[in-house]
């Protein structure tokens, strides 16, 4: 049983990317990474989170009371079996933005599991940031957060529920995204951008200084979305619900991935590389 008493436990962070690493600085438990594989890049973040590293994932393991994985959703279901084939009987929590059926598998491989699902920017200021989760053991993870810049919430349901969630919210912001930088490069390959961007001041303003935004701000983070995307296509498709919102979504973010973790990207550069 986890204790109630969260400074005696650890939590290993997989992995302390821009969003782990916040998450894992949040915790009011004493926060693991695993520096094995993991690049420079990571191992400052971490440091300047001031996470203690460890060499080996077997260490990881074998010290924490809590495993959370925030990590690319397509590595997911990965980084789960990696954990699992060292026998770990902690806690796994799974942050990531994957599709309710996707968090229901990667449950099958641990005795006590809890779904996460993240909605906001790397958490540094209180009220921008929840971490919903779902599952019997929802409470207990939730308190690892308890009073700080992070908000935890526990939603009903099982594994599945605070994936549902987080991935009907990205359906929304991250489809309309790339919906809006799409119409962008539509008009400026018809050469009528800037009719367009008039006709937006007129009838619908803040339209265009959106979109360049938009280009500024998703383009870094592009190369994590498209499989994201695609994990919001297969919860619709079990549904029966269109997926070409985030199949066209998916492409355009395939498009952007080059610029990955570049603060300098243009809204002429986004546009340019969606029509080439």
């Amino acid at each position: 049983m986890m204790s109630e008493d969260f400074t005696d436990l650890t939590v290993g962070i997989l992995h302390p990317g821009a969003m782990g690493v916040a998450v894992a600085a949040a915790c009011i438990a004493d926060t693991i990474w695993c520096s094995e594989g993991r690049s420079a890049a990571t191992g400052d973040r971490a440091s300047t989170a001031h996470l203690e590293a460890v060499p080996t994932l077997d260490e990881l393991v074998e010290r924490s009371s809590v495993i959370v994985s925030v990590c690319p959703p397509s590595s997911a279901i990965d980084v789960a079996d990696s954990v699992a084939a060292l026998g770990y009987d902690g806690i796994y929590v799974d942050a990531n933005a994957v599709a309710p059926a996707t968090a229901q598998e990667i449950a099958e491989r641990f005795e006590s599991f809890v779904d996460a699902g993240i909605i906001g920017l790397p958490p540094t200021t209180a009220g921008t940031t929840r971490l919903y989760l779902s599952g019997a053991r929802a409470g207990q993870v939730a308190g690892l957060w308890a009073g700080s810049v992070l908000d935890a919430r526990v939603i009903d349901g099982g594994s599945g529920a605070a994936s549902a969630l987080k991935l009907a919210f990205a359906t929304w912001t991250k489809a309309s995204a790339a919906m809006l930088l799409s119409v962008r490069a539509f008009a400026a390959s018809e050469q009528v951008e800037d009719a367009l961007l008039e006709e937006w001041a007129i009838s619908q303003p803040g339209i265009a200084e959106r979109s360049e935004a938009t280009a500024a701000s998703v383009a870094p983070k592009a190369w994590r979305f498209e499989g994201e995307m695609a994990e919001i296509a297969a919860a619709m498709a079990i549904h029966d619900l269109p997926t070409g919102f985030a199949a066209a979504a998916g492409e355009v973010y395939s498009r952007l991935a080059e610029f990955k973790d570049r603060s300098d990207v243009s809204t002429e550069e986004v546009v340019d590389r969606l029509r080439s």
